[in-house]
């Protein structure tokens, strides 16, 4: 099997990163991570890679005047280990249309909402003032707008009555190490194409692309499973 070369980009602890890592050990899985970069030196997923043998660089946005600048650096380090497919995965620098452009259609984030609701920053907080009973997180190529692009894969939480933040932060991490690793596969596979701005099944015509179903305690559904 030829796996598709991954990079993935952090700022923190690699959370969703591990996660990424776990599935890109099984023989099966279509994708490799072959670097972690991280604006911050700091960055516990940093070592999270290493202990896994992945090789890993640091692009300290500080060092450099502006976010042209600090993009290209970031854009050469992945060209250089040969990367085809970017994941974010709480990496916290906006990107420039000029980084998105370049990795359209090959660059995907996660987003701990059901996206289009709540983009941005405080989700958890913003949902629980909503008063909304679902919750979740979505995975999605990257367009130049915040949080906005084609939806791969959403995996549905509950809002339960005596939930904090924090309670709610965790339930949708759990869902968050699941989807990921789902949509990378579906990416790298080939599984999908994309039609504007919805993502379908490779060869089908369905209006419904990606939808959500019950999977176990979340709802998950991959491409083409209406």
């Amino acid at each position: 099997m030829t796996k598709r070369r991954v990079g993935v980009l952090i700022s923190g602890r690699g959370s969703n990163l591990a996660a990424l890592i776990d599935a890109c050990r099984q023989p099966d899985y279509p994708a490799e991570i072959v670097l972690v970069l991280s604006n911050r030196a700091d960055a516990g997923g940093l070592g999270r890679a290493a202990e896994a043998g992945i090789a890993t660089a640091v692009v300290p946005h500080r060092e450099h005047p502006d976010r042209e600048s600090f993009e290209a650096a970031v854009h050469s380090r992945l060209v250089a280990a040969g990367c085809e497919l970017v994941c974010l995965a709480g990496f916290m620098r906006l990107l420039t249309p000029w980084f998105v452009s370049r990795w359209r259609d090959r660059l995907v984030n996660i987003h701990p909402a059901l996206l289009p609701a709540f983009p941005g920053l405080d989700i958890h907080r913003r949902t629980l003032e909503a008063g909304v009973t679902i919750a979740g997180c979505t995975v999605h190529f990257v367009r130049e707008g915040v949080d906005d692009g084609p939806i791969i894969l959403q995996a549905a939480v509950p809002v339960l009555p005596d939930d904090d933040e924090e309670s709610l932060s965790a339930r949708i991490l759990a869902a968050e190490h699941r989807a990921y690793p789902r949509a990378l596969a579906l990416v790298a596979s080939g599984s999908i194409r994309i039609d504007g701005n919805r993502v379908r099944t490779a060869g089908s015509t369905s209006p419904e692309g990606l939808l959500m179903c019950p999977d176990e305690a979340l709802g998950l559904r991959p491409a083409g499973a209406l």
